[in-house]
């Protein structure tokens, strides 16, 4: 195992994540520290970094080392984006760095960070043709990819701190600087050729810290119930009452809003007004915020090189090994009741009907039912419940989520608690809790027929005869144990399937 301490040195923040290695490329993060700034601040009239700004930074870049140090962290990955990209002063800047915080930066070029974005985005996100709209402090970025491949970017020289900047001094209303910063960047658009060769089907992806505030907000509003911002879907309609709501406040009124960072809230109007521009230039009813980006790009880099060369190719697949690896399940039990519940929604799909991407659902479930027994074993399925609902996992819709958490929650006994399942109303469908007991049951009978752990039972079919399913188990060696404890799920099978269980 090993630990490493990503800082990513931007024009508006400093962020620095601890993240251990471990496994065959798998990564966890395991510790945050973030400080707004500002070092792209005032410098659009000379092109310095502000003495202020530098002395404010170096400061901070202390503290993550400190935090570096307490946490054994054994290699530092540090880079820096627009503003010490431009910056007249860089070399001095990047000299005092080192000398007093012992810290070497590697000042990343347009594409180089156009690429990590991208990787962050493309080997967390099940989205084979997209749009990436990350937004900075000091730049813009935007990233076409179709098939899994990166076609064309831009990087644009002005991001959320820079155009508030911009448009602060004209004496202008808070709504008209908004409208002034939209009118911009439309033009600034309006020159990138390749925008209007992307195709009509390709979904937007928004990355980066404006788009996290953005969740924020948005879930308050909603009353989300999900504290996911990772593939978080927003219809544009959505998005503009937000919009509206902030643009016309001033500096004081938009700090009280529940959800907005304090250390954001001068500059995310800015921030809302490139957004506007880009949907309706690019005509999107709807977009996704993405929460990997730059520095995801960078840990998938470090725990994974090969994806230096190629992107995941199974998403999901990845990131559920990952937790099985991380949460110290039993992987060969995992991949036996894995194994057999496809079996066995295979078997009775006659009976089911479900569509395939219940397939995936179940497979979730599967994989990280036994999770919870890291917080207690009695009741596991509770806490392997909230565990799936509030850990990383990619390439999965939170609809998808929130089914494979109650199909694993209920794996042990069918009840679904009526209040729990309220709260989710929103984001399931009318007929998912018929859909999650019957998949639960599905689960408990693949985990009782390998009871012991032992992979005795190694096959199963399904005959549905009358009023009865008749389950003839392929075994190696005596399996009286895992019969009889998948038999005792033959109450909720008859009230969930309407048959009588047998299993020879």
């Amino acid at each position: 195992m090993e630990k490493i301490g990503i800082i990513d040195l931007g024009s508006n923040s400093a962020r620095l994540v601890i993240v251990e290695l471990f496994g065959e490329g798998h990564f966890m993060v395991v510790d945050e520290l973030k400080e707004s700034v500002r070092l792209g601040q005032d410098m659009e009239r000379d092109g310095f970094l502000k003495p202020q700004r530098v002395a404010e930074t170096i400061k901070t870049l202390k503290m993550f080392k400190k935090l570096c140090d307490a946490s054994r962290v054994d290699r530092i990955v540090a880079v820096a984006t627009a503003a010490v990209r431009r910056a007249k002063n860089q070399r001095s800047f990047l000299d005092e760095i080192q000398a007093t915080c012992g810290i070497k930066v590697k000042v990343l070029s347009e594409e180089e960070e156009a690429t990590l974005v991208y990787r962050g985005v493309i080997n967390s996100m099940d989205i084979p043709k997209g749009i990436i709209l990350e937004i900075g402090g000091g730049s813009t970025k935007i990233v076409y990819y179709n098939r899994r491949n990166m076609l064309n970017f831009v990087t644009l020289p002005f991001g959320a701190v820079t155009l508030t900047d911009l448009f602060k001094d004209d004496g202008l209303s808070p709504e008209q600087q908004a409208e002034k910063v939209e009118e911009f960047f439309t033009e600034q658009l309006s020159q990138i050729g390749w925008l209007s060769e992307v195709e009509p089907d390709v979904q937007m992806i928004g990355v980066g810290g404006s788009f996290r505030n953005l969740f924020k907000i948005s879930k308050l509003v909603r009353k989300y119930p999900l504290d996911t911002v990772h593939n978080y879907n927003l219809p544009v309609e959505d998005f503009e009452s937000i919009y509206d709501m902030i643009k016309v406040l001033d500096i004081d009124k938009k700090r009280k809003i529940r959800g907005i960072s304090t250390a954001r809230a001068d500059i995310l109007p800015a921030a809302f007004a490139i957004i506007k521009s880009f949907v309706h230039y690019m005509h999107f009813e709807a977009f996704t915020i993405g929460g990997s980006g730059l520095r995801e790009g960078i840990m998938f880099n470090q725990a994974l090189p090969t994806t230096l060369e190629k992107p995941i190719t199974d998403i999901l697949s990845y990131s559920l090994n990952c937790l099985v690896e991380y949460y110290q399940c039993d992987r060969s039990h995992v991949e036996h009741v894995v194994n057999l519940a496809v079996q066995l929604f295979k078997q009775l799909r006659v009976l089911h009907k479900f569509p395939r991407q219940y397939l995936k659902i179940l497979k979730v479930a599967a994989t990280l039912h036994d999770c919870g027994t890291r917080v207690k074993f009695y009741n596991h399925q509770m806490h392997s419940c909230y565990m799936i609902l509030n850990s990383t996992l990619y390439g999965i819709t939170h609809r998808e989520i929130v089914l494979a958490a109650f199909v694993a929650g209920c794996h042990k006994k069918e009840d679904i608690n009526a209040a729990d399942w309220a709260k989710y109303k929103d984001i399931v469908q009318e007929d998912d809790l018929d859909a999650v007991k019957k998949l639960g049951v599905m689960l408990r009978i693949a985990e009782s027929l390998d009871r012991s752990s032992s992979g005795t039972v190694k096959g199963i079919n399904c005959d549905v005869l009358g009023d009865s399913v008749i389950m003839k188990t392929e075994v190696d060696g005596d399996a009286s144990l895992e019969i009889r404890d998948a038999m005792s799920a033959n109450a909720e099978f008859r009230k969930s399937f309407r048959k009588n269980l047998e299993i020879l």
